[in-house]
């Protein structure tokens, strides 16, 4: 709640010099109003907020939260897509990588098995934090031995567009790895579960 600070020391009813040398009472008025109106005023901008992004999500089509999920098929077994993904990650933990730009930097390693990977991504400037998500499962016919689903959304509650950042947490990986140029290599999604995802710039992001 907030409340104005320059009445916040006079007490309920003290009294108070005015014009003239009379004296009166003064109610704290401001204390009432702050809790009377400023709580629903709040609630009305909440409201207001809801509204636009709803009316945005709408117009766009986008995801109702900052988010990207992608479907990657590889020709490579499971085992070795996850390796290569898990060094990538750990070869741009700092932000060496980030001082001419791009976001290729700040990755964190977080868990790994046979069927899962997690990691975060810091966003240099802002330092917004994203959390990425790699399912692992065995392809279902030839020549794609790897269905890698890849998962990254934003940690910032109330992040709707985002500049195709989480589109390109991922992408960039798969491409430092090498992964996006081996053969027969796929890759779909789209706007509707990948936030900006047709207006993407990783070199920037």
């Amino acid at each position: 709640m907030l409340r104005s600070r320059s009445y916040e020391a006079i007490p309920d009813n003290e009294e108070v010099g005015s014009p003239g040398g009379k004296r009166r009472r003064r109610p704290n008025f401001y204390r009432f109003c702050s809790c009377k109106f400023c709580m629903p005023a709040m609630g009305t901008s909440l409201v207001l907020v809801f509204v636009v992004v709803f009316s945005v999500y709408l117009a766009n089509g986008y995801p109702i939260h900052a988010s990207c999920t992608i479907d990657w098929g590889f020709s490579q077994n499971c085992s070795a897509v996850n390796a290569s993904l898990v060094k990538m990650i750990n070869t741009w933990t700092s932000s060496d990588n980030c001082k001419n730009g791009g976001e290729k930097c700040l990755y964190t390693f977080v868990s790994a098995s046979d069927t899962e990977l997690k990691a975060t991504h810091k966003t240099p400037v802002h330092m917004y934090v994203d959390d990425l998500t790699f399912t692992f499962t065995a392809g279902q016919a030839p020549p794609t031995k790897c269905r890698v689903k890849a998962h990254s959304t934003s940690e910032t509650w109330y992040a709707y567009l985002d500049y195709s950042t989480n589109y390109c947490n991922l992408r960039n990986l798969a491409e430092g790895a090498g992964l996006t140029e081996s053969p027969n290599f796929t890759e779909v999604t789209s706007d509707s579960i990948c936030t900006q995802y047709s207006s993407r710039n990783c070199t920037k992001y």
